[in-house]
């Protein structure tokens, strides 16, 4: 048995970039920003901010174009995927992403909002943004 699932509550670090694919297909793209706090072992506060690319399908994702902006809270509910592209100077690069299957936003504007239920990521997309196969001869 796997898992693969990422919980994140955090604060948007831009205003989502909404695109659609060939077929009209939506998909959002946003940076949020997550932190903990702690306490070192002399005595001093210790802040570190993680930041997680998020990925969201359908209408889900026409609804974070609508509804969320730079600052806000939200709720990410979803599965962690890394991929490799070549950037504009040919270079390899690799990123790891949050697709995400549920989206709530939270605070201001009257409490929490559900963004539409959460649409299955479409074939020819999904094979686009999967990472590739891993060898067999894994020793677990």
């Amino acid at each position: 048995m796997s898992v693969n699932k990422a919980i994140l509550i955090g604060n948007l670090g831009k205003d989502p970039e909404v695109r659609f694919t060939a077929n009209g297909k939506a998909v959002a793209r946003f940076p949020i920003a997550t932190s903990e706090v702690w306490i070192d072992g002399e005595g001093n506060r210790q802040e570190r901010t993680e930041w997680h690319n998020i990925i969201v399908w359908g209408k889900q994702g026409e609804s974070c174009g609508q509804y969320l902006a730079k600052g806000r809270q939200v709720f990410v509910e979803g599965s962690i995927r890394s991929r490799t592209y070549d950037d504009k100077s040919g270079n390899k690069r690799y990123i790891t992403e949050i697709v995400a299957q549920r989206v709530r936003f939270l605070g201001g504007g009257g409490g929490t909002r559900v963004a539409t239920e959460p649409e299955p990521e479409p074939a020819a997309e999904a094979s686009a943004s999967q990472p590739p196969p891993l060898d067999d001869d894994i020793p677990f």
